[in-house]
């Protein structure tokens, strides 16, 4: 699996409106036959403060490569960009331990 995290601060628009665009891309990956179930996504806020972090898992290479390639994609990383006001800081991480499921 590879593992990335998604940091901004939500800068533009309402939380709203973001959220939906959330559960679009959620929904998305759900319903594109060669991504379902190979790619894991949580998106969470900070309660305290206007922070975001998503969590995202893929399956393998070809799975983050099929899903750059969707339109759906670029347009939620465009939007991600915009609600941050451009900042965004993509970090792939390292899985060390989990408990089971």
């Amino acid at each position: 699996m590879k593992h990335f995290m998604i940091k901004y601060q939500f800068a533009n628009g309402t939380a709203e409106a973001w959220h939906r665009e959330v559960e679009k891309f959620i929904a998305a990956l759900n319903n594109d036959p060669e991504l379902k179930g190979k790619i894991l996504y949580r998106v969470m806020k900070n309660r305290d403060d206007s922070s975001y972090f998503h969590l995202a898992a893929a399956a393998d290479d070809q799975a983050v490569k099929t899903l750059q390639q969707r339109d759906f994609f670029k347009h939620y990383t465009e939007k991600t960009r915009q609600v941050a006001g451009g900042e965004v800081v993509v970090t792939p991480m390292e899985l060390i331990a989990e408990t089971a499921r």
